[in-house]
């Protein structure tokens, strides 16, 4: 059984490898609320993900150690169980599914781990770890569905109440449960009166569809860009935590979160993967009971891939109107994009890309169409190019 003396064990045995997090006041994310940031994405490993892995590996017997550890992982578990399998000097062979960042790859094998790259999604990564544990009597280190890596998890709980002791609500990603496991239960076992809140992804919403009906649910496929918390079925242990200890569970868009994420690194000059910033998109995006509240934001992780970060800002920026493109019917003439430029010059726009296309057949033979990629302070800003243009004559097709 998960016991708050195992948590505070828990936090003992970390101090040799985990450092404490900074609690950062983010005063500028937010006119509603206080929002704290726990910035987990700064840990050891880039993620939460060490505590527990750590945790759980320091506690097996020698006979267990002799034989190794197998793990399955979206890439943030990897990490933490490669770390702390060498530094108990075991083996350690990982099962990452082969959509996973190159990053997370590249670091677990860093570490001194064997990787097993599986095709498809966390839970394939997964039967294939239970289908090799069977064959080499490794033992496994599950990534959330076990009391030790719970315990582990909850260290953070401890870590916010100590940090922030009047906190008035604490917001945590959601993948499988272990991480909001451990903290609910830290948090709510030393102070009830502090709500606890889950966030998952739109596009992965297993406990929460679990959770509102009251049994486990398995989805048939994910889709979202944060691969740390894109799980088809939550744990059974984790299911009965969050349903006891966990206020309430709400979602967000991956658009929300690539908005969270730009925000971060605008405002706070922090890097967050899509994981870890579901907890700032619900508060940014007034998902949650939180006004005029002390709010800690738990930013799991940090470890994105910087091909998908550049993604993620694009549509970061279009989401909150500072990147936009048109597609304008022009008759084919000369003078006309220079008058067209002119216009979103005097508007204070910053053209960025330009195509000019005489052969699609949906247009007139003397006809064109401009395709312009602008940089724009936001939607009004944008409206208001759009509102001159067509006053100027111009049709805009998109």
């Amino acid at each position: 059984m998960l016991t708050l003396d195992k948590i505070y064990h828990a936090s003992y045995v970390l101090k040799e490898v985990i450092r404490p997090t900074d609690m950062i006041k983010a005063s500028n994310l937010s006119d509603d609320c206080e929002i704290y940031l726990k910035t987990e994405n700064l840990q050891v490993t880039g993620a939460f993900k060490a505590r527990g892995a750590y945790y759980k590996i320091s506690q097996l017997t020698s006979e267990e150690k002799e034989k190794g550890v197998i793990a399955c992982s979206a890439g943030n578990h990897a990490q933490g169980v490669a770390l702390a399998a060498a530094h108990h000097h075991i083996k350690a062979l990982i099962c990452i599914p082969n959509s996973a960042p190159i990053s997370k790859v590249e670091a677990t094998k860093s570490y001194g781990a064997e990787v097993c790259l599986v095709e498809g999604t966390y839970d394939d990564a997964h039967d294939k770890s239970v289908e090799l544990q069977k064959e080499t009597g490794a033992t496994f280190i599950h990534p959330f569905d076990d009391e030790m890596v719970i315990a582990g998890q909850g260290t953070i709980g401890l870590e916010i109440l100590d940090q922030l002791p009047d906190v008035d609500a604490v917001i945590v990603p959601i993948g499988g449960g272990g991480l909001i496991s451990g903290v609910a239960y830290a948090v709510k076992s030393l102070n009830p009166d502090v709500k606890v809140y889950g966030v998952q992804s739109s596009g992965a919403p297993s406990m929460y569809l679990s959770l509102a009906n009251d049994s486990i649910e398995t989805l048939d496929s994910v889709n979202t860009f944060a691969d740390g918390i894109a799980v088809k079925t939550p744990g059974e242990l984790t299911f009965e935590l969050c349903k006891k200890y966990v206020d309430e569970i709400i979602t967000v868009t991956d658009d929300e979160v690539a908005t969270a994420i730009l925000t971060l690194i605008e405002k706070q000059k922090l890097i967050s993967e899509g994981a870890g910033a579901v907890a700032v998109a619900a508060a940014l995006f007034n998902k949650l009971p939180i006004k005029g509240k002390k709010v800690c934001c738990l930013v799991s992780g940090g470890n994105i891939d910087v091909t998908i970060l550049s993604r993620v800002i694009d549509r970061g920026l279009q989401k909150t109107g500072r990147l936009a493109e048109f597609t304008i019917a022009l008759t084919d003439k000369p003078g006309e994009l220079q008058t067209v430029a002119k216009i979103i010059s005097k508007l204070g726009a910053n053209v960025v890309a330009v195509s000019h296309d005489r052969a699609d057949l949906n247009t007139d033979i003397n006809s064109c169409y401009l395709r312009l990629s602008l940089e724009t302070r936001n939607h009004e800003h944008i409206q208001k190019i759009k509102d001159e243009l067509a006053k100027k004559g111009y049709r805009i097709v998109q």
